[in-house]
């Protein structure tokens, strides 16, 4: 279980959340919507502990953030270094003996190959990887979805799903609703910095509706065709 209360973070005088308050339980998966600017990235990098914030986060591990795999909208690598070796620096991060990555490289990555030499969706394959075999408790997937083919949204899609099955805690965004009304067992709408509506999957079909006639088509109707 993890306890979020009152959860808020600023850059400077810039306050982009406000006092949120969410719990997460073992074995479900969880959507976080919002437009772009309404604080969702930020969200993650407060409950993966590598930002600063008021509020508290609260779990059932001594320390969370040995527990969370981040994968980030844009991951970044370091120049000059392979696939294997990015791999290999994940797995000693939880003193996990692996270097057998073959065997486990499910989306047939060139692991001798320099990694900012990938295409978007080959890093973002490859930075869930690195958190899969780490073996974590708890994973973020900021826009997991973003960037890959389709064949590798079906293999991302079937993985959550056995995530969820093995018990571990997963909250997603994604700017695809289908992709979280598929696999989120609840949704919540995050609004300049504030969660303005959680949803059970009963009125994911509402939510959706919702979202098409305000992020769209009221903006639709400030252009004229």
């Amino acid at each position: 279980m993890i306890r979020i209360s009152n959860l808020s973070k600023s850059y400077g005088t810039k306050q982009v959340l406000k006092n949120v308050n969410l719990s997460f339980e073992k074995g479900k998966v969880y959507g976080i919507v919002g437009k772009n600017g309404a604080g969702k990235t930020s969200f993650f990098n407060c409950l993966a502990d590598i930002e600063t914030y008021e509020g508290s986060i609260e779990s059932d591990f001594t320390n969370i953030k040995n527990h969370i795999g981040l994968l980030e909208t844009n991951p970044i690598f370091l120049s000059r270094i392979t696939s294997w070796e990015y791999l290999k620096l994940f797995c000693r991060a939880r003193n996990i003996h692996e270097e057998n990555f073959e065997s486990k490289n499910i989306f047939d990555l060139p692991l001798n190959q320099y990694a900012e030499t990938y295409s978007t969706g080959m890093k973002k394959k490859l930075a869930l990887m690195a958190i899969l075999l780490q073996k974590n408790d708890v994973f973020i997937l900021d826009e997991p979805f973003n960037g890959v083919d389709i064949q590798s949204n079906i293999l991302i899609t079937t993985i959550i799903d056995k995530l969820r099955a093995a018990q571990k805690t997963i909250v997603i965004s994604s700017h695809i609703f289908s992709t979280l009304s598929n696999s989120c067992d609840q949704i919540f709408l995050l609004n300049n910095g504030s969660i303005e509506k959680t949803v059970d999957k009963q009125d994911y079909e509402t939510l959706e509706a919702e979202l098409k006639q305000d992020f769209v088509e009221n903006q639709l109707d400030r252009l004229e065709f």
